[in-house]
């Protein structure tokens, strides 16, 4: 080898090198549209793309950006079937809205971003993605069917059809819905890993499809389908007053499968007259009261291509397509996530046989069991046992929540239900044949699919018990729609508890779109008057509604996702919605004075047995209306900001004046005193600015004085506790915020952690401090509105906040408050950006930070007392980029007192 071609090679490896080096300080990552990870039924004509950029250097903020969308994958790179390209120098990299030719129906668009930073380094382009268009009203050719006769049996009925394909297949989509609840199969195989799908929203007016990419399930020659349908929430006891049939008396199935073969070729099976249907072995399914599966009535291999008992199956009804508009997904679907075994298989002092998971959750048991034919096998759920230790389920109300299995022959079979979920952490197990062991059951979480992506811990295991407790009332409560508890003959999208919790959701896990999808039933079901029902869906009424700190979930979580997630579009989508809302305050009040109609006022606050010194916690639910009649109005105001409606903005302007003009005149002494002097009261005055400014610092005082009266307990309810904590650090009172957190006597936070308890309780106590419990026909055990401290823990304890002048962490505020005898503590956020991270230690009186800030967001971080730079004090807070930092204070220097 000569001298020549060594100093090529050499050459060519340094080459290499600096290439590769060159690429990796910069990378593009989790590309999503519509805040999706390759989503099949997007609806939405320029849909919004965002990614992640990592980045091994420090300050890195994105300079420009190059997407490119195509029809082929393959091609993509090569520039072949490109339909848009959009390039711009700009740090924008989240919900870049598509600027292409208007999109095909039911086509899929894949897609790639490379960006450049300002420090001049170039990624390379971004693995491929894809986004689906969903299909408009003219693409659906399927029919709606049903079974052949009315739809009158408990029974689950099952819908089939076999044929034949006689191509190479190249891609094949299911686009399905049902009214009712559906589990699909293909050539026996399970379509998709989602339950109770099409999930559930204001049926009347949108019904969800959901598409699966089955392309691995088909082959050539003979295949089947086949669908089993239950009532669900369509049709199966919902509410109150043991109703049913809220939405209609008729299941029904809409499923079209669309193919493409090699040859470029297409073909369409959809749901006709040719499908047939009979019952299967699900006997009765139902949200409340469980389920009953009998073995014996199944029809095995029903759902395969080999099938041949079919002929005695009876030909579906076609069904009348209804009011409602078929609409893409827009949200996560529930879907399995944890298993808890069997921590113990016991007697209780009745001598049932009960088994303890140890986790109050919310999904089902599964259930391994072998006996002779017609052994009937039931389980019950409970969430708690009484003072003796026995199973107890007065609190469910007159859900039974009960599981029924009936074996077939002597086989060993495992057991789980389709089309309902249970509330528990026991389970009473009766005729199980032979000796019950604890692995022979397990239990499964099931809740909407989302991203994890909060952390929190401290230095105190009481409060990471209880940020524990906050995550798992999210868990067993978000299941497609924000329900109140998971237990009782109740589950229902009850608004107050949702607006109440939104912010602390929105730190544990991505709930971008599933208060997206949510919102757009609140919308759905709002009234022409403006009127917010309190639940959502509504099925208890149309004229229930318009409650104070409930109906105001209209104004309240469009703007508070705004913040987190930088969505403007929830703002446009949900504006005249909030407009109407706000309306409807505007137009019951008289004299801008909201004290009309029916309110829930402080819902479940602290009532002291015997408390006759004026000092009660009652507060005035007038009071509280107006409060929030002029928390809206800001809102109205700071969304008519953003979206560049001046009219609005001086409008709503000139009304909160007017509002809070009122407040004062009904509601306030002229030394500052409320007529209400409860925690509430102060709370909810103070923050939404009801008050002078001059006033408000002895009002924060007097709540103080109320706290402290109390012996440092809380006495707020479900309208008040959110903003407790909040507002007792913004008027330099974090001390006292920290005393009420760390409480650990009734009533308080950790009072239910003390108790054993491993999910947020509806009550402050819901097991009192001898045992036993609080009222049977209120007292879930799982309710996750109390749970809404987590937001002040994050922001305050690990000091992680999204500035709001600067939505979605963009900008992001880092500004820990240590207190509460605590020595570290630890936050970490995945934000629209990337991770977040606020971790903190004291050690011999100096406080120590170590701090992440994603790429293309900087951070002001603020400490407790100035920084200490070459052992002299410096200023305590200082703006930076992206990157990590250590960051030190003396913590018994006089500026940190």
């Amino acid at each position: 080898m000569n001298n020549l071609t060594i100093k090529s090679l050499l050459l060519t490896v340094l080459l290499v090198s600096s290439l590769t080096g060159f690429t990796q300080k910069i990378s593009v990552s989790d590309l999503k549209v519509e805040q999706l990870s390759n989503p099949l039924s997007v609806d939405a004509p320029a849909p919004r793309l965002s990614w992640k950029i990592k980045s091994t250097l420090k300050n890195t903020i994105q300079a420009s950006y190059d997407i490119r969308v195509g029809t082929n994958k393959n091609n993509l790179a090569s520039g072949k079937g490109i339909v848009w390209t959009g390039s711009a120098k700009s740090d924008q990299s989240v919900l870049i809205p598509y600027a292409g030719p208007e999109l095909q129906s039911k086509k899929r668009y894949f897609w790639q971003v490379k960006v450049k930073d300002n420090h001049g380094n170039t990624s390379a382009w971004s693995d491929v993605q894809y986004w689906q268009t969903g299909l408009k009203a003219a693409d659906w050719t399927a029919q709606w069917i049903s079974v052949s006769t009315t739809d009158t049996s408990a029974r689950s009925p099952l819908f089939r059809k076999a044929f034949i394909l006689k191509k190479k297949i190249k891609s094949a989509l299911a686009y399905m819905t049902v009214k009712g609840l559906y589990e699909a199969h293909i050539n026996g195989q399970r379509v998709g890993d989602s339950y109770f799908a099409p999930g559930w929203t204001s049926y009347r007016k949108h019904l969800q499809y959901q598409v699966y990419d089955v392309t691995a399930s088909l082959k050539t020659g003979t295949n089947a389908i086949g669908v089993v349908v239950g009532d669900g929430w369509f049709k199966g006891r919902i509410g109150f007053g043991h109703q049913r049939r809220v939405y209609g008396d008729t299941r029904a199935l809409l499923m079209q499968l669309e193919i493409e073969y090699t040859d470029g070729t297409k073909e369409s099976i959809h749901t006709d007259e040719s499908w047939k249907t009979a019952y299967g072995p699900i006997m009765a399914s139902d949200i409340y009261d469980g389920e009953t599966y009998d073995a014996r009535q199944e029809k095995s291999g029903w759902n395969t291509a080999g099938y041949t008992e079919d002929q005695s199956w009876t030909n579906v009804r076609i069904v009348e397509k209804g009011t409602e508009q078929l609409v893409g997904m827009s949200g996560p679907m529930v879907s399995k996530h944890e298993q808890f075994k069997a921590l113990k298989v016991f007697k209780t002092p009745k001598g049932e046989t009960v088994v303890d998971f140890g986790q109050n959750l919310v999904g089902w048991v599964m259930l391994k069991a072998k006996g002779p034919a017609g052994t009937r096998i039931t389980l019950s759920h409970a969430e708690v046992l009484t003072k003796a230790g026995d199973f107890y389920t007065v609190n469910l109300r007159t859900a039974k929540a009960q599981n029924v299995y009936i074996l077939k022959e002597n086989t060993e079979q495992v057991f789980e239900p389709h089309f309902t979920f249970q509330g528990f952490r026991y389970v009473k197990v009766e005729g199980y044949p032979g000796e019950l062991k604890s692995e022979d059951l397990t239990a499964v979480a099931i809740y909407s699919d989302m991203e994890v992506t909060g952390k929190f811990s401290t230095s105190n295991p009481l409060l990471n018990q209880l940020q524990h407790n906050i995550e798992w009332g999210q868990k067993g409560n978000f299941v497609d729609v924000p329900t109140d508890c998971p237990q009782r003959d109740e589950r229902l999208g009850w608004t107050g508890d949702a607006q109440a919790f939104a912010n602390t959701a929105a730190y544990n896990m991505d709930v971008a779109g599933f208060f997206t999808k949510w919102m757009k039933d609140v919308q759905a079901d709002q009234q022409p008057s403006g009127l917010i029902p309190h639940v959502i869906p509504n099925v208890i009424g149309a004229n229930d509604g318009a409650s104070a700190g409930w109906a105001d979930v209209s104004t309240i979580i469009p703007w508070d996702m705004y913040v987190a997630y930088g969505d403007k579009r929830i703002l446009e989508v949900q504006y005249e919605s909030m407009k109407k809302w706000v309306g409807y305050m505007s137009a019951a009040a008289k004299n801008n004075l909201w004290n009309t109609g029916s309110h829930f006022g402080d819902w479940l606050f602290y009532r002291p047995e015997d408390d006759n010194d004026g000092r009660a916690a009652v507060t005035d639910k007038y009071l509280i209306a107006q409060t929030f009649y002029a928390h809206s109005t800001q809102i109205m105001i700071n969304a008519a900001q953003v979206l560049g409606k001046k009219d609005d903005v001086e409008k709503y302007t000139i009304l909160l004046h007017a509002i809070k003009d009122a407040f004062i005149k009904e509601y306030m002494t002229g030394n500052g005193r409320l007529v209400s002097s409860t925690q509430t009261a102060y709370v909810l005055a103070l923050q939404f600015d009801m008050l002078p400014e001059a006033m408000r610092k002895s009002a924060a005082d007097r709540l103080v004085r109320n706290i402290r009266d109390y012996g440092n307990h809380l006495t707020t309810g479900f309208l008040g506790t959110p903003y407790l904590c909040h507002v007792l650090t913004r008027f330099g009172h974090t001390d006292v915020a920290y005393n009420l957190l760390m409480q650990e006597s009734y009533p308080s936070w950790l009072y239910p952690v003390k108790m054993g308890a491993t999910t947020i309780w509806e009550r402050w106590d819901g097991i009192k401090p001898d045992g036993s419990f609080q009222t049977p026909d209120m007292n879930s055990y799982n309710h996750y509105a109390y749970g809404a401290i987590g937001d002040w823990m994050y922001r305050n304890i690990a000091g992680i906040n999204s500035d709001p002048t600067v939505p979605g962490y963009k900008k992001i505020s880092i500004s820990p408050k240590p207190g509460g005898k605590l020595t570290s503590a630890s936050g970490e956020l995945n934000t629209p950006y990337g991770w977040v991270t606020s971790t903190w230690k004291i050690e011999n009186g100096v406080f120590k930070l170590d701090v992440q800030v994603p790429a293309n967001t900087t951070a002001s971080v603020t400490l407790p007392a100035p920084i200490l730079i070459d052992g002299r004090e410096t200023v305590n807070n200082t703006e930076i980029g992206s990157g990590s930092y250590h960051f030190e204070c003396n913590m018994t220097s006089p500026a940190a007192k």
